[in-house]
């Protein structure tokens, strides 16, 4: 094909693909198959890469990121993303409501009312139909530039669609995660003993400043668009200026709504209070806003909001559903823990069957009984939780819950070793569910990153008798995996290679993956740089153990008693004799930096230039000790984006300081 019939066939298929993005991801009404679709994209890459000089960074084909995405620059808002003023009840809006008939001295005015999407704010520019730039809110003064992940989310027009649109405009938005991508990504992370995001919105401001937008592009982001910038908008108010947003292909919400009245206003609140619980996306609330541009423009601002608009707060999200039963389940560490499994019920774009009731104090606590009516409470948070119970539906003779006395799964009377409200199954090395969890807490990817081992699986090599122990991972070989059911030729290969490669992992990572009572990641890490070595720690006693900074007496005897355990001594001599890493690498034993030294450190939002596990192994490294919440004890909070309201407000009331990211790597020199 010559240089003109192949750029005649690039723009041809560039704008066909373009055109069928958008009704698939804006329009939900795609006119092609899947198929058909990657079938034309193929063909576009293919001629992209045998005529380069025809390139262009707003194809089709650049949504799937790239690996050269690096520290974000700083961009300064050419008009203010404001925040605006919160009301959480009806009377507090109407009150809003009142104040704009007096300040417009009786002029006729009506008012949009919208959903308050839950996610990151973010404003981006376009030129001659074309994406140019996309910011985040920041600190509402200056942004981050994040335009090349921005452009891996297919619902975000790279070139718009025919209309008239200005030359030059800024549309406001909010980039979403979509529940059922986040319940994906979560399910994902907890396989892998990953953090779990809190809630969407935490899930999608983490993606959008992510240092590699192909990772950005797995993710499959979303938005929606809310407000219209320009010197030269079509129409003279909000709700039509939208409207001709939509029209040039942007995700405009179906749900924006002309009100005409308080009555108007009353409805649309009382109406979505129970009707956002349909929604595909999260949402945290109601916005309302004049109409009227010219309105607006009078109305003004205040210091920090402007006075034509208002955000209305919805309540956290419950709902009232049945007790069906509550089961008792043994964790990998012997714990045993109640779970209330409920009648099925939609919060927060997911339906709810089960949450935890953590101990044998809550269900005493709430005073459950059989079949009784729970309040189940989300609030936009990942973990449900049972906030109480609905007394006047309780059954006549209903019997009250109780906490079994005896392992649920192996039956060996219960004991309380991890203080007053936990139950424990002692029999550590018999019980199937212990055993296996162990088994897949020492493969997972933070610790041995044994792939191929999941829950299942282990379940499996323990059922079939190849693996009762840690160590027997490394007896296995890929004959008698291959002989299981489920697992075959590749799998088992996988598998192999992954606990050969397992050798090389950290002695930090070897020390929590073995399961220690009490020793979590953070305490693994303290623990296996102060003993440098297996040797040395198993020579330690009890006391030298107590002075290691993190441990403490009752963390020192789990240690001690742990190492002297036949099971445990016996496991870590074969590991040893396996090639695992039993002593802490050269580099690792080389002295580090104490910048830090002496201080508590709380992390809180997110960050561009290193993310939560490096800076959590930087402050290691100086000196210093991570801590997960903030207290008097804490030194200062190193402080990213979209840093929780919650915890500014007890930093300011405990007096903490709060240290931005890049005063933080001037501090460690960095």
């Amino acid at each position: 094909m010559n240089p003109i019939s192949a750029k005649s066939k690039i723009d041809l298929l560039r704008e066909n693909l373009h055109r069928h993005n958008h009704n698939y991801y804006v329009l939900n009404s795609p006119e092609i198959s899947d198929k058909e679709f990657d079938m034309m994209m193929k063909e576009l890459e293919k001629l992209e890469k045998e005529f380069p000089e025809f390139s262009d960074p707003l194809s089709p084909t650049q949504r799937v990121g790239s690996d050269l995405t690096k520290g974000f620059e700083h961009v300064v808002h050419a008009r203010p993303m404001m925040s605006l003023s919160n009301s959480y009840s009806i009377q507090e809006v109407d009150d809003w409501f009142e104040r704009l008939r007096k300040a417009l001295q009786g002029e006729k005015f009506n008012i949009v009312g919208e959903l308050k999407f839950d996610g990151t704010s973010i404003s981006i520019t376009y030129k001659n139909g074309m994406l140019v730039r996309a910011v985040t809110r920041g600190d509402g003064t200056q942004g981050d530039d994040v335009t090349a992940n921005v452009k891996t989310i297919r619902s975000i027009p790279l070139r718009l669609q025919p209309g008239d649109w200005p030359d030059e405009f800024e549309i406001r938005g909010e980039i979403l995660m979509p529940w059922e991508v986040f319940e994906k990504i979560n399910a994902e992370r907890a396989y892998n003993e990953e953090p779990l995001f809190a809630n969407p919105r935490n899930a999608a401001s983490g993606t959008l400043k992510m240092q590699d937008s192909r990772e950005v592009a797995k993710r499959h982001l979303d938005a929606r668009f809310y407000y219209l910038l320009s010197d030269n908008l079509p129409y003279d108010n909000h709700y039509e200026n939208m409207e001709a947003a939509r029209g040039w292909g942007f995700k405009v919400s179906r749900n924006m709504e002309l009100l005409n009245s308080l009555e108007d206003v009353n409805n649309f609140i009382n109406y979505w209070d129970e009707h956002r619980k349909e929604l595909p996306v999260a949402t945290d609330g109601l916005v309302f806003k004049i109409n009227s541009l010219r309105q607006q423009l009078n109305l003004g601002f205040t210091a920090k909001s402007p006075r034509w608009a208002i955000a209305f707060k919805f309540n956290p999200e419950n709902a009232c559903t049945q007790l069906r039963f509550v089961s008792f389940e043994t964790g990998r560490m012997g714990i045993v823990t109640p779970v209330a499994n409920l009648e099925p019920v939609l919060l927060s774009g997911t339906i709810v069957k089960r949450a935890s009731l953590h101990n044998d104090d809550i269900i005493r606590e709430l005073d459950i009984h059989e079949g009784d009516w729970l309040y189940v409470e989300k609030g936009g948070e990942i973990i449900p939780k049972i906030t109480g119970v609905e007394i006047s539906k309780r059954q006549e003779n209903a019997a009250p819950i109780r906490f079994v006395s005896q392992c649920p799964v192996c039956g060996t009377p219960l004991v309380k070793t991890y203080g007053d409200a936990a139950w424990c199954c002692p029999n550590h090395y018999g019980c199937r569910p212990q055993i296996t969890g162990k088994i897949e807490h020492f493969c997972a990817r933070r610790m041995m990153d044994i792939d191929g081992i999941g829950e299942e699986t282990a379940e499996l090599l323990f059922d079939c008798g190849l693996v009762e122990t840690i160590a027997d991972l490394y007896d296995l070989t890929q004959e008698k995996l291959e002989k299981l059911d489920r697992v075959g030729e590749k799998t088992a290969r996988r598998i192999i290679e992954g606990i050969e490669a397992s050798k090389s992992v950290p002695f930090e990572r070897v020390v929590y993956a073995l399961s220690i009572p009490n020793v979590g990641e953070t305490t693994a890490k303290r623990l296996a740089k102060s003993v440098k070595s297996m040797e040395n720690m198993l020579s330690m006693s009890e006391a030298e153990l107590t002075a290691i900074p993190d441990v403490g007496p009752v963390i020192a005897k789990c240690i001690y008693d742990y190492l002297r355990d036949p099971v445990c001594a016996g496991n870590i001599e074969r590991l040893k004799a396996a090639g695992v890493q039993m002593k802490l690498s050269e580099d690792k034993m080389a002295p580090s930096g104490n910048a830090l030294e002496g201080k508590t450190i709380v992390i809180s939002g997110t960050f561009s230039h290193h993310s939560r596990d490096e800076y959590k192994d930087i402050i290691e490294r100086e000196g210093a000790k991570n801590a997960g919440s903030i207290s008097k004890k804490t030194s200062f909070v190193l402080a990213g984006e979209n840093m929780g309201p919650a915890k500014r407000e007890k930093c300011e009331k405990l007096g903490i300081p709060l240290v931005s990211e890049d005063e933080f790597l001037s501090m460690i020199g960095e």
